[in-house]
């Protein structure tokens, strides 16, 4: 298998001592570490390795981590299959950044303080509002986007059939989980997040966001890149800009976006980040599809091998 679409994780995916194992056995790794930690003015790879959770679980926190790692982990397929040709990029919400950096839209350095600072805006709009979250499943698009008009919420994340995620004030979420069976969906759990991501709450963000993108120099990707917000490629600068400030508040349409990759003729996909969890959603958008995933030193092996 020598072409293959890259997949990049979003938020929720961090977990203490990711990318450790790579730091340990690879130069290349410790070196995008000391680069990572010199941009940021702070040690994002202490943070990765030996954690505290809640530090790395912080917004700010965690979004420069899951790009960082999947950027070792797309350093070490490169160097270790020099072969396989990437035909294609995605993120799950905040990994478009990671995307968009493989696809040499934007630099290593320039896409690390675009997330880091992204998510510094996230964490203070999270602050400065009451929101949260709320998953939804065994409910149909239409049912979900009635649900979410009746209690003025937002829906944040079309992840796979039947797991659709709602976002808004607490009160709207309380809401909609207590009307959820009333428009015949199965079970609304409330999350445990730290605001209300993908939602007109996150509006603060949004509009600081788009003044880093406004200087940052972005060149058209070598790969195509299908983006969250509207499940389609976008090429040229202005429209990559549009994209990436208009996610902040709109919906991730992953099931769209995997969707417009198959039609674009792809089935074989390797997952950059930790938990496997892009990995399951592929799965219950089509069974058919191969996805390879890499988050540590014995997944990089197997995925070597199952590549070679």
């Amino acid at each position: 298998m020598s072409q293959i679409v890259l997949l990049f994780s979003g938020q929720g995916a961090q977990r203490v001592g990711m990318g450790k194992d790579w730091a340990e056995s690879s130069a290349t790794v410790r070196g995008l570490a000391a680069q990572a930690d010199e941009v940021l003015g702070f040690s994002i790879s202490d943070i990765m390795f030996e954690g505290p959770d809640e530090e790395l679980t912080k917004t700010s926190r965690c979004q420069p981590a899951l790009f960082l790692h999947g950027l070792m982990a797309l350093a070490l397929v490169r160097e270790r299959l020099p072969q396989l040709q990437a035909v294609a990029a995605a993120g799950l919400s905040l990994g478009e950044f990671t995307a968009h950096v493989a696809a040499g839209t934007f630099s290593f350095q320039d896409g690390l303080r675009l997330v880091a600072r992204r998510g510094e805006f996230m964490e203070a709009a999270c602050l400065a509002t009451q929101g949260t979250m709320a998953a939804l499943i065994g409910g149909e698009e239409e049912q979900v986007r009635a649900l979410a008009a009746a209690a003025d919420v937002d829906v944040a994340n079309f992840n796979a059939p039947g797991q659709i995620v709602l976002s808004g004030t607490v009160a709207g979420i309380d809401a909609a989980v207590a009307k959820a069976k009333d428009f015949g969906i199965r079970r609304a759990i409330k999350l445990n997040v730290a605001g209300a991501y993908h939602s007109r709450l996150m509006q603060s963000a949004k509009e600081q966001l788009a003044v880093q993108l406004a200087a940052v120099t972005i060149q058209p990707p070598s790969m195509p890149v299908v983006c969250n917000f509207s499940a389609s490629v976008v090429s040229e600068s202005s429209e990559i800009r549009h994209s990436l400030e208009s996610q902040v508040t709109g919906s991730v349409r992953w099931t769209e976006s995997i969707h417009k990759l198959i039609a674009l003729g792809h089935r074989n996909f390797l997952e950059l980040g930790p938990g496997k969890v892009i990995a399951g959603l592929l799965g219950k958008i089509d069974k058919s599809l191969t996805v390879h995933s890499i988050e540590d030193l014995a997944s990089l092996e197997a995925t070597i091998e199952a590549l070679s």
